[in-house]
C-alpha cells in the first residue's frame, strides 16, 4: 500500500479537528485531506441526516463543517457585556427556619456576599476548601456565631434581593427545603427556580442554589453550621453572568 493509499485509509476515521491538523502538516498532506469526501465524513458524524442528499447544502461539506465549527468554538469564547447591575446596589434577605423557628434571619449587603469567606475556618474538608477557593462565582457569608442544625428537623429557606436604586424586590429562592445533605463535601443543599421576568420567556428552568456548609465534628445527629453559600452554576459562573442574571428576574 502506498503512502497515499494509507492516508486516505486513515483520513475518514479521524474528527473534524484533527483532519484540519492534517492539512497543516504539509502540502501533500493538505491537497489529500481537501478532497470533500473526508469531510462528509466528518459531517456524517454529527448531522447524519444532511449527508443523505446527494450534493451538500452548502458549496462544499468542509465549507460546512467550518460554519458550524467557528460558531460552537465563538459561542464557547463568547464575552459578556458589562452588566447593568453592581453587587454595591443589592442587598440579600435570607431567613432560615428549623420547622416554625426562625434560627437565621439577616440583611447582607451585595458586596459582603460577594467578597465572599476570604479565610475558611480551620478544621473543614479539603474538598469544601477545594470548592471555596475555585475560580467559580460564589456568593458566600460566614456564620458568625455558628449555629447548630438538628438533622431530626425540616430546614427551610427564603432568600429575596433588593435593588437600592429602584427599591424593588425579588424572590431567588422561596420557603425551599434542604433536602439533600453531602457528607463528602459537608454541606447541606437547598434549590428553587428563578421568577424570570415575563420579558425573558425562553429561558425557564435556571436554578438558584443555596447550601449550608457544616463543619466534621462526627455528629450524625446535628450540623454545626459555619457559612452559607449560594450560586447558580447550572447558568452562570462568572459576577458578570450572575449579575445579568439577576437583572432578569421578575423585579416587583
Amino acid at each position: 500500500m502506498s503512502y497515499e493509499e494509507i492516508l486516505k485509509a486513515v483520513f475518514p476515521l479521524l474528527e473534524g479537528a484533527d483532519l484540519a491538523s492534517c492539512m497543516a502538516v504539509c502540502k501533500q498532506w493538505r491537497d489529500i485531506a481537501q478532497d470533500d469526501y473526508f469531510w462528509k465524513c466528518v459531517c456524517a458524524k454529527r448531522w447524519p441526516s444532511i449527508c443523505k442528499r446527494p450534493d451538500p447544502p452548502t458549496v462544499t461539506y468542509y465549507k460546512l463543517y467550518q460554519t458550524f465549527y467557528k460558531r460552537q468554538h465563538r459561542q464557547h469564547r463568547q464575552i459578556v457585556l458589562p452588566p447593568r447591575l453592581s453587587f454595591d446596589n443589592l442587598e440579600f434577605f435570607i431567613d432560615i427556619w428549623t420547622d416554625d423557628k426562625l434560627i437565621f434571619s439577616e440583611v447582607v449587603p451585595g458586596p459582603v456576599l460577594h467578597t465572599g469567606i476570604k479565610n475558611p475556618p480551620p478544621g473543614i474538608c479539603d474538598r469544601l476548601r477545594f470548592q471555596l477557593e475555585g475560580p467559580d462565582c460564589k456568593m458566600t457569608l460566614p456564620v458568625e456565631p455558628r449555629f447548630k442544625v438538628p438533622l431530626g428537623e425540616t430546614v427551610s429557606v427564603s432568600v429575596l434581593v433588593g435593588r437600592k436604586d429602584s427599591n424593588r424586590v425579588a424572590c431567588i429562592i422561596n420557603k425551599s427545603v434542604f433536602d439533600y445533605i453531602d457528607r463528602t463535601s459537608y454541606r447541606a443543599m437547598a434549590f428553587d427556580y428563578l421568577g424570570l421576568s415575563p420579558a425573558h420567556p425562553f429561558v425557564p428552568g435556571i436554578r438558584a442554589w443555596i447550601s449550608l456548609l457544616f463543619m466534621d465534628d462526627r455528629n450524625d445527629s446535628v450540623i454545626d453550621v459555619f457559612g452559607i453559600e449560594m450560586d447558580f452554576c447550572d447558568a452562570a459562573k462568572s459576577r458578570d453572568e450572575v449579575l445579568w442574571l439577576l437583572d432578569i428576574l421578575d423585579w416587583k
